[in-house]
């Protein structure tokens, strides 16, 4: 049955709307599990009642019609357990309810699975038997797994309004998709699909102005293709037999075969551009292959999609205008990165919403680092048909509102309307010092890589820079950048914030950040070589960048340098050794180097247990509580999946935080927090009772930060934070602090108009 099912799944997910998903799936479960009827109905919370939306083998009149509310009927039963229901006789259950005008009445047989999303019952698929028949346990697992897969689709037609236009005739209700916070906000725009070059799948739609141009293009990309193919085949002629060449010839024939060119400038001249009709062309094509029972010719459908994507190649090389982003562009994208966010125009970008990672994946920092409301992690959204739709992007709750209704606009209006007020509020911290109620002094700094983009107001607000991510001038070079180039990027830093400090971390790639140059492809790469574990295999590396630190901070002298991802002792021992001999180099050259701060970012939890050695070898600890959470709660931040078990104000975390500052203050060193958490309002005053001695955030959050911790001493911190580190459930934390806030007349800091 696993065949029959990757052909069913394949066939759904191709489906260009939700009614034709439905038919095709009861029609396909029918045949495949030899039953008499197959139907599906979906919860429709509005009426309350479970809506007979697909069937084979009942009425088809009955279809939208027959509504049955919720705990009535079997259908009712298995919604209501949310588990299988497998009856041989189902008119002798005493949940049972005759429905003669369906014509259900003839059959005996039942086995209903519910359709679950995100632990929510979204339906029921039903089988039906004539005779008596207890379905078999692989007939069970085969309707589970076809339920599960239909979930995504369910989800996205109920958030953009299609469920409601297939059941009841008034507007689209208060329906939305659900992702994990990224960044605080709220943006009303159009959206913009970012995708992956040669990723056909990626593609979005968009229409076409000139179908002859556009046709065009595509026969100059098959005729470039053709001479690749041609040029592949020349060159393997010495070494492959005849009978494997020929695969070259099958190719060609399928490259100038008259249904792809044909059905794809058909697509063309009914306004779509060449891309999407090429990825609808190829997708036929490779289904007719996957649906083959011959497993020879099955396999044909991967080179098929490889032919596509050749073709995609070609034709984006070939394109020939640019992306238009409109004033209020939403960003949307299966997975959005930093030099996606990069080729926005200044001012044109108002909002991100990424199918994949997490409020704390790097795509939501830069996010928070440009103040851009984001939502992270929206895995039912159907990513190719965004391209110019209305939303908005509620960053508070992550939630996306696809072509919202006007009421639903209105709301969110009224909210930015408040944001603004709130702002003003905010504004007014600007200027004053970041001082508790009595007395005391939490310097705040900036988290950033990219110093070209801040303003004058976000420098000289900012005690510093607590971390420089110095990955980001390697992420947008084809190449590693030498000596000089680095010198002149950390200059331009260091003199922005002079005197004040400025800590760069040295170069932290691995994990989710990787370089085009430089590919690091491994399993589990949040757990393999990332951070210092490449700077110590490849010192050359190293040695450079802090040749390039070392040369920047001559005259200034308010470099300091954090080493990242120290999982022991030994490390920090060997990378103080390189930088030492890097210093002694200059020297030696004759260049005026002094020897700057040196401090570990803790963000492992070995690290934890190792605080008080660590910081007797160094001058300051970091705390990175973005890593340091995810290897405490064993929870991958960029998967939507385990997303919402992430947060930073769980007790494992706040207590490894307490366990951190008691070590590092055994040995006088000061400790910072730079991740995401230094710049949640809600973890502020915990931070300050936990005698964290500096915060370390993006721009936006500063002044919300410092609102905070002027309106609180520090006895009366520490006092909450002994209440709050005594909770046993992040709930708890969460509520208390939410709670705390409210008392002390902040809650609009935790969000706008709640």
């Amino acid at each position: 049955m696993l065949d029959t099912l990757h052909r069913i799944v394949h066939a759904v997910n191709k489906a260009p709307n939700l009614q034709e998903a439905l038919g095709t799936l009861v029609s396909a479960v029918r045949e495949a599990i030899d039953c008499d009827v197959c139907s599906i109905y979906l919860v429709d919370d509005d009426t309350r009642s479970n809506v007979l939306m697909a069937t084979v083998g009942l009425e088809d009149s009955a279809v939208g019609k027959v509504r049955l509310p919720f705990g009535r009927g079997l259908v009712g039963l298995v919604a209501e357990r949310a588990e299988p229901v497998n009856l041989a006789d189902a008119p002798a259950h005493p949940r049972y309810v005759r429905m003669a005008h369906t014509g259900e009445t003839r059959y005996r047989g039942f086995l209903g699975v519910p359709i679950i999303q995100n632990r929510r019952v979204l339906g029921v698929l039903v089988v039906r038997q004539r005779e008596e028949r207890e379905f078999q346990d692989e007939e069970v697992t085969f309707l589970f797994t076809l339920a599960a897969q239909l979930a995504g689709a369910i989800t996205y037609a109920r958030a953009s309004g299609e469920l409601d236009a297939l059941t009841r005739e008034h507007q689209p209700l208060h329906r939305f998709l659900v992702g994990q916070p990224g960044h605080a906000g709220v943006a009303i725009g159009t959206a913009v699909v970012s995708f992956q070059l040669s990723d056909l799948e990626a593609v979005p739609d968009r229409p076409v102005d000139d179908p002859e141009a556009e046709c065009a293009r595509f026969e100059r990309a098959l005729a470039q293709v053709e001479a690749d193919l041609r040029h592949l085949q020349e060159r393997m002629a010495d070494q492959l037999p005849e009978e494997d060449r020929a695969l070259f010839d099958a190719l060609l024939l399928m490259l100038r075969s008259e249904t792809l060119v044909s059905q794809t400038e058909e697509a063309i001249h009914r306004g779509l551009w060449a891309p999407a009709a090429l990825r609808d062309t190829i997708s036929a094509h490779a289904q007719i292959f996957d649906e083959m029972d011959d497993p020879y010719l099955r396999e044909r459908a991967s080179d098929v999609r490889d032919l596509g994507r050749r073709i995609l190649m070609h034709l984006q090389d070939d394109d020939p205008g640019l992306v238009e982003y409109p004033p209020d562009t939403i960003l949307v994208g299966e997975e959005i990165s930093a030099m996606q966010l990069a080729e926005v125009p200044p001012g044109r970008l108002a909002g991100v919403v990424s199918a994949s990672g997490s409020g704390s994946s790097h795509a939501a920092i830069l996010a928070r680092a440009m103040g851009i409301p984001a939502v992270m992690g929206v895995s039912e959204m159907p990513v190719s048909r965004m391209q110019g739709r209305e939303l908005i992007v509620d960053g508070y709750r992550g939630r996306v509102y696809i072509e919202p209704a006007p009421s639903v606009r209105i709301e969110y209006e009224r909210l930015i309307a408040e944001e603004e007020a709130l702002g003003a509020e905010v504004e007014a911290m600007r200027g004053l010092r970041s001082e508790t109620t009595d007395g005391h002094i939490v310097p705040l700094h900036l988290n950033t890589g990219l110093i070209n983009q801040m303003n004058g107001e976000e420098q000289a607000e900012a005690d510093g820079v607590g971390l420089y991510r110095t990955e980001f001038p390697f992420m947008v070079r084809d190449r590693f950048p030498g000596e000089g180039e680095q010198l002149r990027n950390y200059r331009r830093v260091l003199e922005a914030f002079a005197p004040r400090p400025v800590v760069l971390r040295t170069l932290d790639i691995g994990g989710d950040k990787a370089l085009p140059y430089f590919p690091v492809v491994e399993q589990n790469p949040f757990l393999g070589w990332r951070g210092v574990r490449i700077s110590l295999q490849h010192p050359e590396i190293f040695l450079t960048q802090i040749r390039a630190m070392l040369r920047a901070d001559i005259g200034l002298g308010n470099l300091q340098i954090m080493l990242p991802m120290i999982s022991g002792v030994s490390e920090v021992d060997e990378l103080q050794q390189l930088i030492q001999r890097a210093h002694d180099e200059l020297l030696e050259e004759g260049h005026v180097v002094a020897m700057p701060r040196i401090g570990v970012m803790i963000e492992v939890p070995s690290a934890v247990y190792q605080a008080g050695e660590i910081a007797r070898r160094v001058d300051f600890l970091s705390v990175g509580t973005n890593d340091l959470t995810q290897y405490l709660l064993a929870v991958d931040r960029n998967n939507p999946r385990v997303a919402d078990l992430y947060d930073e104000l769980h007790p494992a975390v706040l207590r490894a935080l307490r366990d951190i500052t008691a070590a590092a203050g055994e040995f006088g060193r000061p400790v910072s927090v730079c991740g995401e958490l230094a710049g949640n309002p809600l973890a502020t005053i915990l931070l300050i009772g936990l005698g964290v001695n500096s915060l370390s955030m993006s721009a936006g959050s500063l002044l919300r930060v410092k609102w905070v911790v002027r309106s609180i001493s520090r006895t009366r911190a520490r006092q909450i934070t002994q209440v709050a580190l005594r909770m046993e459930d992040v709930g708890q934390v969460r509520r208390f602090m939410e709670g705390t806030l409210e008392e002390m007349g902040l809650g609009g800091l935790i969000r706008p108009g709640k």
